[in-house]
């Protein structure tokens, strides 16, 4: 089941269960009943507000982000949907920080919920660098769906990746 690569690690129960819906052609419809609109948010000044907004509601005391954008070089093929960065850098003898966060372009035209999904999982990371169990704490306590969520969005990259785009 190559056509499944982005549910890896799910049971076996359930990826006969999604490709029994790839194999029906309920793949769509399924996505578009739970997911019926995308977001607004197109720009990276949008993103930026966003992220924000979501960074000052749960980690207000995180350093600032000084960057938020979507970035059309990320590869979802390669497991990525969104990248953070910590740069520090030396200027004089003081040292600059900056918290960036890039997300992959094919989300500009997705559902809100799975941006959402990204972005929590991005400003997660600013807090947990690795995927233990107190990073998935974090993103389950910014969005409560965060895994329903998460296997969603799975499901949509399978289906961008069978059919092609799901919203015009």
């Amino acid at each position: 089941m190559k056509h499944l690569q982005y549910l890896t690690g799910y049971s076996p129960q359930t990826l006969q269960q999604v490709d029994v819906l790839i194999n029906e052609g309920r793949l769509a419809e399924v996505l578009l009943r739970r997911y019926p609109n995308t977001h607004s948010i197109r720009t990276d000044n949008a993103l930026y507000t966003y992220t924000q907004t979501l960074k000052s509601e749960f980690m207000s005391k995180a350093q600032p982000l000084s960057r938020v954008a979507y970035d059309g070089k990320i590869k979802v093929i390669q497991h990525a949907l969104g990248q953070h960065h910590y740069i520090t850098r030396v200027q004089g003898s003081k040292l600059k920080t900056q918290n960036e966060i890039k997300i992959a372009s094919v989300f500009r035209n997705a559902p809100e919920a799975f941006l959402k999904m990204i972005v929590v999982h991005e400003l997660a990371h600013f807090r947990e660098k690795e995927h233990n169990k107190a990073f998935y704490q974090l993103c389950c306590h910014m969005e409560p769906n965060y895994h329903q969520y998460e296997f969603d969005l799975r499901l949509y990259l399978t289906y961008l990746d069978l059919c092609g785009e799901l919203y015009e």
